[in-house]
C-alpha cells in the first residue's frame, strides 16, 4: 500500500540544482520547506516521492537540457503515479505553461521569485491541479528557519534580486525580474543568524549586487559592506556577482578598511573592444574598466579577480578579439569564465548584424583560454612558498588529502592534521603549483569548526 493510500505525507525528496548562487540558495530555501513537511533527502530519485529540478538559463541549449533530464524521470511517473516532478528556476520562469503542455508528466512550475510558495504549490497539485506560479509578486517571504544551509562553512545571503540592466545577451531580466533589495535590517538579521549557526564564511548575493540600495534608508552597498564586515564571527565576506558601472568609491575603500573582505572579486567585464562592449550594452568602457581595476588594486594590492568573457559576439571583429586578449594580458585576472557567444530568448542581441561563424568563435575560445591558462599557473607558481589562510571546505576529490580556499579563491590541497574539518580555518605554507590549483602543507590546528553537511542537495555544473 502507497504513503498516500496510507494518508500520510511523502517521505523522500530529490533536488538537483543547475546554474549560479543564487540557484544553490534557492534550493536550500526549497529543501527547508520540505523538510519541514518531515519529507527528507535522498541522492537517488527513485527512492523519490518529489522531484524537483531547479534549472538555470544563461547558457545555450538550456531548454533543451532541461527537458532531456525531465524525460528521464518520466519512467518513474508510470511506475509511481504518486510522484511529483516539478520544473523550478529560471528555465521555468521562462516556459510557464508551454512546460506543462511539453512534458504532460510534469506535475508543477516554480519560477524563482516564488520559491517561497513550494509547500502551498505542492498542496494545490495533491489537490488534483497541475500549477505554474511564475512572475514577480512585490511580497516576498524569507524564512530564516526554513533554510536548508549546505554545507559546513558558507552562509549565503540574498541581497538583491533581478537586474534593470538592458545588457542585449542577457535573459536574466526576464527569468529573474525586475531589481529588488531586501531591507538593511533583514539581511544583518540573516547574517548574525548564520554566524550564530556556526558559518564563518558569509557570501552576499545578487545579479548586480553592488547596486544593492537599502529600500527602507539611504544605505547603499557600502553601508552594507561596513555593516556586514564588521559583524562579530564574519572571518570571511564575498559578495557576486559585481557590475562595472556600480562601483563608487567608498565600496573600493571597503577593502582597504575590512581584511575581512575576501582577497578576492568577481569583475565581468564580458569584451576587451569598446565597440564590442557597446554592442552588448553594459555601459561603461574598457579604460573605465581599467581605472576600476586601478582602484581596486590600490586598495588591497593583493586582490585576485575573475571575471566572464564572451567570445564571437556579433560583430566582433578580428581587432576586437584582439583587444580582449590584451585586456587579459593587462589585467591578470587569477580565473576567467570564457563562452562563445549563443542566442537567448527575448534578447535583443540575435537582431544585430554580424553573426560569427561557429568555427571562428571556437578557435578565438581556444585561444583565449590558452592565454589564460598561461597567466593563471604563473600567478599560481606567484604564490609557492607564502603561507595561506585556508578554509577547509572538505576532502580531495580521489586521495586523501583535504583541500579548501584561500582567501583569493584558489584551491588548496593538504596532508589532514588533527583538528582540521571543513568549517576549519588553518594556515598552510604553499610548495607547488598546478594549472587550476595548489598544492601545500598544514601550519597549525584549526580555529572554527561546523556541524555535518546535508545529503540533501547535488549541484550540477
Amino acid at each position: 500500500m502507497s504513503q498516500e493510500e496510507h494518508g500520510t505525507a511523502p517521505r523522500r525528496y530529490y533536488l538537483e540544482t543547475w546554474g549560479c548562487q543564487m540557484n544553490e540558495l534557492d534550493s536550500q530555501r526549497m529543501a527547508g520547506q520540505l523538510m519541514q513537511q518531515g519529507i527528507l533527502p535522498t541522492r537517488d530519485p527513485e527512492e523519490a516521492d518529489v522531484i524537483l529540478l531547479n534549472s538555470c538559463s544563461v547558457r545555450e541549449k538550456a531548454e533543451q537540457k532541461v527537458y532531456s533530464r525531465l524525460g528521464e524521470f518520466r519512467v518513474l511517473k508510470q511506475e509511481r503515479q504518486q510522484l511529483l516532478i516539478g520544473l523550478c528556476g529560471c528555465v521555468a520562469q521562462q516556459e510557464g505553461e508551454r512546460a506543462l503542455k511539453r512534458a504532460p508528466y510534469l506535475d508543477f512550475v516554480l519560477g524563482p521569485a516564488r520559491v517561497a510558495e513550494l509547500r502551498e504549490v505542492i498542496a494545490e497539485r495533491r489537490a488534483g491541479h497541475r500549477v505554474v506560479a511564475t512572475g514577480f509578486p512585490d511580497e516576498r517571504s524569507y524564512e530564516l528557519d526554513t533554510i536548508s544551509r549546505d554545507g559546513e562553512y558558507k552562509g549565503m545571503v540574498t541581497i538583491i534580486e533581478g537586474c534593470n540592466k538592458k545588457c542585449t545577451f542577457c535573459i536574466v531580466p526576464f527569468t529573474r525580474g525586475p531589481e529588488r533589495s531586501r531591507p538593511l535590517g533583514e539581511i544583518l538579521r540573516e547574517v548574525r543568524h548564520l554566524v550564530e549557526f556556526g558559518f564563518v564564511e558569509i557570501e552576499l548575493l545578487g545579479q548586480t549586487v553592488n547596486h544593492w540600495r537599502n529600500p527602507t534608508g539611504p544605505e547603499d552597498f557600502a553601508d552594507l559592506l561596513e555593516q556586514v564586515a564588521s559583524t562579530p564571527g564574519v572571518a570571511r565576506l564575498r559578495f557576486v556577482t559585481s557590475y562595472p558601472r556600480d562601483f563608487s568609491p567608498r565600496m573600493v575603500a571597503m577593502f582597504a578598511r575590512h581584511p575581512n573582505i575576501a582577497n578576492y572579486l568577481h569583475l565581468p567585464v564580458q569584451a576587451g573592444s569598446d565597440a564590442t562592449l557597446r554592442r552588448m550594452g553594459r555601459g561603461y568602457t574598457v579604460a573605465e574598466y581599467h581605472s576600476l581595476v586601478r582602484q581596486l588594486r590600490a586598495a588591497r594590492p593583493e586582490l585576485a579577480l575573475s571575471t566572464d568573457m564572451i567570445v564571437g559576439f556579433p560583430g566582433e571583429t578580428e581587432e576586437d578579439f584582439r583587444a580582449t586578449l590584451d585586456l587579459v594580458d593587462e589585467v591578470q585576472f587569477a580565473s576567467i569564465f570564457a563562452f562563445c557567444y549563443s542566442e537567448r530568448p527575448g534578447t535583443a542581441a540575435p537582431r544585430l548584424d554580424g553573426k560569427v561563424p561557429g568555427a571562428t568563435a571556437q578557435r578565438r575560445l581556444q585561444e583565449l583560454l590558452a592565454l589564460q591558462q598561461r597567466i593563471q599557473h604563473e600567478l599560481n607558481q606567484s604564490l609557492v612558498g607564502t603561507e595561506q589562510e585556508v578554509l577547509v571546505t572538505g576532502w580531495s576529490p580521489a586521495s586523501d588529502r583535504l583541500q579548501g580556499r584561500t582567501s583569493c579563491h584558489r584551491i588548496v590541497h593538504f596532508e589532514a592534521a588533527p583538528g582540521l574539518a571543513a568549517g576549519s580555518l588553518t594556515r598552510v605554507r604553499i610548495h607547488s603549483a598546478l594549472h587550476h590549483s595548489l598544492l601545500g602543507s598544514p601550519l597549525g590546528g584549526a580555529s572554527a569548526s561546523t556541524r555535518p553537511p546535508s545529503p540533501g542537495l547535488a549541484v550540477l555544473r
